[in-house]
């Protein structure tokens, strides 16, 4: 495994998007140091950060120890967890089919599981207007994903064979199910392998990275963080 000296520096704020990389350099055990970008302040707009992330998005990396010796700055959840995955050799499988199956469901997640749940949260906790058709919309996609989920890990006991980058960046948008309307009675497979990677030290400690950041900004209730995030003039 590729040795690292240097910390690696990550921007980021306790969100299931920053967790997926929290959670990985804790399986790691690689050095990093945490630079919280508040995004209910308007930390993410700010011109330090977007030269690393110009889609004013966290998470995002400075590793000094990249490709050839140099640093390299990496941005969006996917990306670094792919990056993090390559540079030292784990929970990324080598052989084509093994690492197809742990991208596509990466995949799965940046363009459906996240996006999804994430418009089903805003509808139904945090638009200014109750619009039914819009959180029964969400709700219902979000089901269908659950199900889909659930039906992955039939018989397994991670989505795409071997523990992966593909779990690590799917648990941390579980955490919320309650508040997504999802009871994961009803997908049993989904509820085993959610306690299963709780109950991971590294899993445990990457979640609980900003806890306390985060306790003491409720979205739900700050407008004027609201409006910094979703424009709610």
């Amino acid at each position: 495994m590729t040795e690292q000296t240097k910390p690696i520096d990550l921007y980021y704020w306790p969100t299931p998007n920053g967790w997926k990389i929290t959670i990985l350099l804790e399986e790691l055990g690689v050095p990093y140091n945490v630079h919280y970008i508040n995004i209910g302040a308007g930390d993410q707009f700010k011109p330090e950060f977007l030269a690393i992330s110009p889609n004013n998005k966290m998470p995002a990396i400075v590793d000094p120890e990249g490709p050839g010796g140099e640093p390299i700055s990496v941005f969006e959840s996917g990306a670094i967890l792919l990056y993090l995955a390559r540079k030292f050799g784990r929970f990324l499988p080598q052989d084509e089919r093994g690492r197809v199956a742990v991208e596509q469901w990466l995949m799965w997640q940046m363009g459906g599981f996240g996006p999804m749940l994430g418009q089903n949260h805003h509808f139904a906790v945090y638009a200014p207007e109750k619009i039914e058709y819009a959180i029964k919309r969400y709700r219902d996609e979000t089901h269908r994903l659950y199900g889909v989920l659930n039906k992955a890990l039939e018989g397994r006991d991670y989505v795409a064979g071997d523990y992966s980058i593909a779990d690590m960046a799917i648990v941390g948008w579980v955490v919320s199910h309650e508040r997504q309307a999802i009871d994961l009675e009803e997908f049993p497979n989904v509820k085993r392998w959610f306690e299963a990677l709780k109950a991971r030290e590294a899993v445990a400690t990457g979640l609980a990275i900003g806890k306390d950041e985060r306790a003491r900004f409720d979205l739900s209730k700050d407008k004027g963080a609201q409006s910094v995030l979703f424009n709610q003039r």
